[in-house]
């Protein structure tokens, strides 16, 4: 039986979760513990939240974003980020990353740090209280605050994040991009009459996104950053470069609110993983934003678009989830890279179904 370790004050859902672990992977059906030594990402289904499991080949984890707050039914999302701990034979995670303040990225936190105490917190920084002022924000961050005080860092673009054996970069924070770019990135042609949005006012354009390197393969992974944020780290230079593998931002293009061509195009990643909700996000023209990119090896999604038609979600093989929230089991998306980063698998959990692709 795995165990997680919990002091006398933990709450009695922390400690169900905690005893509920093995039979939640067990029905959810999460993939075997990986190889320790190389790069493992799990993508945990928050039903169209933000919630990403790295483990390096040290052993060192964080976890980016944490899901949303318990619903009246349980603690889903934290049940779901233990089972991807035992999943990745973890006892604990090290670090949490937040992307930004709505409830669905960072409402989990204080669930998740029951669980497993987290030693340090990453974020962007005190909310701007301009921004989603009546949508909660200032209430779920100090709940974040509560438990991050005294192990907090404030990160801006150029930073680098202490994980042992990758490179992990900030590349926004705060509404602020990077200035120069990295990964071999430069001109970008697409940028010659490319589509503006206006400056968006909310809290996901203040999203802190990070660039993750193992020898050849790069991991992006951006929250919910919103168009106008995506086109100043496209334009006039992609900042990013190429990328191996990007969980498509916004949940696969919310609303049209990211996905700005410019940036998606120019960054060409390989493979695309939608976390996704059943009725939020992939709509039938960001799957087709994402089909069109250079060089796309393979998209899978967290879940079937149930509003989308046949031909507008991926090959069933690789959708981790078929049905309605109220019915779903929280498959996981698993990817684990080689240890010399020269190719990665990706596994559908739902019916263990993998693909391998070589790094370009």
């Amino acid at each position: 039986m795995w165990n997680v370790p919990l002091d006398s004050k933990a709450s009695w859902a922390a400690r169900l979760a905690g005893l509920l672990a093995l039979a939640i992977a067990v029905c959810w059906g999460v993939a075997p513990a990986m190889a320790a030594n190389t790069l493992r990402i799990y993508q945990i289904d928050v039903e169209g939240g933000g919630s990403v499991l790295v483990v390096t080949p040290s052993g060192q984890s964080t976890l980016i974003d944490s899901g949303s707050p318990p619903p009246p039914t349980g603690e889903r999302d934290s049940k779901r980020i233990a089972a991807a701990m035992q999943a990745a034979g973890l006892t604990k995670i090290n670090y949490l990353f937040i992307t930004h303040y709505d409830g669905d990225h960072v409402g989990g936190a204080v669930a998740a740090n029951n669980l497993v105490h987290f030693d340090r917190f990453f974020d962007h920084g005190d909310p701007d209280m301009k921004y989603n002022q009546n949508k909660g924000i200032n209430e779920r961050f100090q709940g974040y605050a509560a438990i991050a005080a005294g192990k907090r860092t404030i990160v801006k673009p150029g930073d680098l994040i202490p994980l042992n054996g990758v490179r992990v970069q900030v590349v926004s924070a705060a509404g602020e991009v990077l200035k120069s770019p990295i990964n071999h990135g430069g001109p970008n042609p697409l940028c010659s009459g490319a589509e503006q949005h206006d400056p968006d006012q909310s809290e996901n354009s203040r999203s802190a996104g990070l660039l993750l390197t193992y020898g050849k393969f790069t991991f992006l992974d951006l929250g919910d950053l919103t168009w106008d944020k995506e086109m100043a780290l496209a334009c006039p230079e992609n900042k990013l470069g190429k990328v191996s593998l990007y969980m498509a931002t916004h949940h696969g293009f919310f609303s049209d609110m990211s996905g700005a061509p410019a940036h998606v195009w120019a960054i060409q990643p390989q493979v695309v993983i939608a976390n996704n909700g059943p009725r939020k996000a992939l709509s039938q023209t960001a799957y087709e934003k994402i089909m069109k990119i250079p060089g796309l090896e393979g998209l899978w999604q967290s879940h079937l678009a149930l509003a989308n038609d046949k031909a507008h979600n991926t090959s069933e093989e690789m959708i981790a989830n078929m049905e309605e929230s109220q019915a779903c089991q929280g498959h996981a998306i698993d990817v684990e890279v080689a240890a010399n980063g020269d190719s990665f698998t990706v596994t559908n959990t739902r019916n263990n179904f993998s693909k391998t692709y070589r790094t370009r």
